[in-house]
């Protein structure tokens, strides 16, 4: 497994974030889209994630909620903009524990002899929005869902 790469750089309002699996680009993007998949990755493995909607287009609306063994349930949602394909996605991301702070995320897909480089970039409203994030411990529960990701990655096979 490779490192899960993130950057939070003082001063401005953003987190770039990389991660290198050994797959190819439209296994990776598919694994990002197909929320049968998605539910098997994003976020913690201690949570179970419920997804209302996912309608992977632009001006397509998506919402999951994610239920930890309490029952208590973290809700989020937002849009896509653009036509997402295998090149990128780039959509809103609201926590609706913290409601009025959105940030526009973009997804990008770089292959390189059978291994892809995810990366995102994460532009929010403000400093102290960006610092909460950090600070909620978002870089380990990416982590963990990246590292999920990658067991479903080696278990997937690429569609012809």
């Amino acid at each position: 497994m490779s490192e899960t790469k993130v950057q939070a750089p003082e001063g401005v309002p953003f987190i770039d974030v990389s991660r290198e699996f050994d797959a190819p680009r439209d296994l990776v993007y598919r694994a990002f889209v197909d929320p049968e998949l998605l539910v098997q990755w994003l976020g913690p493995q201690k949570y179970k994630m419920i997804i209302d909607i996912y309608d992977v287009r632009a001006g397509g609306t998506w919402r999951y909620v994610h239920r930890d063994p309490d029952g208590n349930e973290y809700g989020f949602h937002g849009v896509f903009h653009g036509d997402p394909t295998p090149d990128g996605i780039v959509q809103t991301f609201e926590f609706e524990g913290a409601p009025g702070h959105v940030s526009l995320d973009k997804l990008s897909l770089e292959e390189h002899d059978g291994r892809t480089t995810v990366r995102t970039h994460s532009v929010y409203q403000s400093l102290e929005a960006r610092d909460a994030v950090v600070e909620s411990g978002m870089a380990a529960g990416m982590d963990e869902g990246f590292n999920r990701l990658d067991v479903l990655l080696g278990n997937l096979v690429p569609v012809a």
